[in-house]
């Protein structure tokens, strides 16, 4: 998996509190281009971090996963050469 630092971990955090939330507003709330930020989102999805939610199937509104609460938990270790940060979060139990 390839992050982009620090926005996709920064997504990550504003996501944390189990709210739900679109690009427009985590633009807002992480002074971050919207277009970045929707480009971002399907490729958190990709790696099932932030999944889409509801009510309608193209409302851009975005949740946290239980495998992105993971990554955030080990983000200090996403740097680390000796660590399979893949392996990492797959492998850590909630």
């Amino acid at each position: 998996m390839k992050l982009a630092q620090p926005t996709d971990f920064q997504i990550l955090s504003a996501l944390s509190d189990g709210q739900r939330n679109n690009a427009v507003n985590l633009a807002h709330e992480l002074d971050k281009n919207r277009s970045y930020i929707n480009t971002r989102l399907p490729i958190l999805a990709d790696y099932e971090l932030v999944e889409r939610v509801g009510p309608a199937p193209n409302s851009g509104l975005y949740q946290i996963t239980e495998k992105g609460q993971r990554a955030l938990r080990h983000r200090d270790a996403y740097n680390d050469d000796d660590v399979d940060f893949d392996a990492l979060i797959e492998s850590d139990e909630d």
